[in-house]
């Protein structure tokens, strides 16, 4: 399906090709204020953030689920580089 994201590599939003399964995408529940992240997600080995809020989903090159431990913290850590 296609979605809108924000990439602050390139300041812009744009359209991407993006599949969330259970396979590719980690949910996070225990999400309070609109700033937590509520899932991460793996697409052509970019990962997108998503906020617990209506934002576009922010994409970030050349990083994994994996290599963040599939942490909620370290995932907003990394968006937080981005601002």
């Amino acid at each position: 399906m296609q979605i809108t994201v924000y990439n602050p590599q390139k300041s812009r939003l744009e359209m991407i090709d993006a599949e969330f399964t259970k396979d590719n995408t980690t949910w996070f529940g225990n999400c309070r204020n609109t700033r937590d992240v509520s899932m991460i997600t793996d697409t052509d080995g970019d990962i997108l953030i998503s906020e617990f809020d209506y934002s576009y989903p922010f994409m970030i090159y050349g990083v994994s689920r994996s290599d963040i431990d599939f942490d909620q913290r370290k995932a907003k850590q990394l968006r937080r580089r981005y601002e």
